[in-house]
């Protein structure tokens, strides 16, 4: 008997997409993603997947192209062997920061791999806290937008049980910060931001009151750091008491470990939409939250085709 559903997997986070079949209670998709000796990705799908729901679990996280192909691949393969639908889950979205036109003569990345994905046969993609939610708009299938917000304030209910300022560490983050901000029970704070070039930043302000107050500096995405330090030096200079972080994709890349471990915050709260690089695991202020029980869950529902919306209210 041919299953119903099947999730399949590329090489990005073979773990996250193990854990999402287990809350799903089915075994994994049997498919083979390997690489020839000159580089080409290579994709076997090992089963029989006419007619069935087909869900594909790869964050293009570093390295990035070559997660981004194997996507494409897969989907591909899937397409070519008659699957009934072909769901692309991209816990984190690579190219998301590029999302519009901020000098002449740039590319709008973002749009070009909507465009490429849309093209190698996805009917459907999920994705988590998109850097700028048009993203959605860029594809022309539907599109889920999965936030990690219930499973990031379910630790940070415990951890901060008498309230705290949340800080958004630019102005575009205000509506994220001021949605963390009411359920925690705490107030807002905002970081004025001047960026010079990409991953480079300067705090210019800090508006409202952190003074005698524990902070959390929510955040969508954590890269290289910088930002994130400066908010969190800032914060201190201006009397809190204590400084943490929370984000939903743990980027950390070049220098983003080192910086975290020797900067003022206490600790950093991500998800595992990125699988942590080794020293990032060894980092004794990094802590993981899984998202597999929310992933899975919006996958039972677009199979049953129940809502997803509702998960969030």
């Amino acid at each position: 008997m041919i299953k119903a559903l099947t999730i399949f997997s590329g090489n990005a986070s073979r773990e996250l997409a193990e854990s999402i079949c287990r809350y799903v209670e089915i075994p994994p998709g049997r498919n083979e993603v390997t690489r020839f000796s000159d580089g080409e990705s290579y994709v076997e799908i090992g089963e029989n997947v006419r007619g069935v729901n087909c869900f594909v679990v790869q964050p293009t996280c570093s390295p990035v192209n070559h997660n981004l192909m194997e996507l494409l691949i897969i989907i591909d393969a899937l397409k070519r062997a008659s699957a009934g639908s072909i769901i692309a889950v991209m816990p984190y979205f690579g190219y998301a920061r590029q999302d519009r036109k901020v000098k002449p003569r740039t590319p709008i990345s973002a749009k070009m791999v909507a465009d490429l994905i849309t093209a190698a046969g996805a009917n459907r993609v999920v994705s988590m806290d998109l850097h700028a939610g048009q993203i959605q708009g860029f594809f022309n299938i539907p599109f889920d937008h999965i936030y990690a917000m219930p499973v990031l304030m379910d630790y940070l209910r415990v951890k901060h049980a008498n309230g705290a300022v949340v800080v958004s560490p630019d102005a575009g983050g205000v509506e994220r910060a001021r949605a963390y901000s009411k359920r925690l029970g705490g107030t807002l704070a905002i970081i004025d931001k001047r960026r010079s070039a990409p991953n480079v930043s300067e705090v210019m302000h800090l508006i409202g009151d952190v003074k005698g107050k524990d902070a959390v500096i929510v955040d969508d995405m954590v890269d290289t750091a910088g930002t994130l330090v400066q908010a969190a030096r800032a914060v201190m200079e201006h009397g809190a008491r204590t400084v943490s972080a929370c984000a939903t994709h743990g980027v950390f890349s070049g220098p983003a470990i080192e910086r975290i471990e020797e900067s003022p915050l206490t600790e950093v709260v991500v998800t595992n939409t990125i699988p942590l690089s080794e020293a990032g695991q060894k980092c004794s202020k990094i802590k993981v939250m899984s998202v597999a029980r929310l992933l899975g869950e919006a996958v039972k529902r677009i199979h049953h085709g129940d809502s997803i919306s509702s998960l969030f209210i």
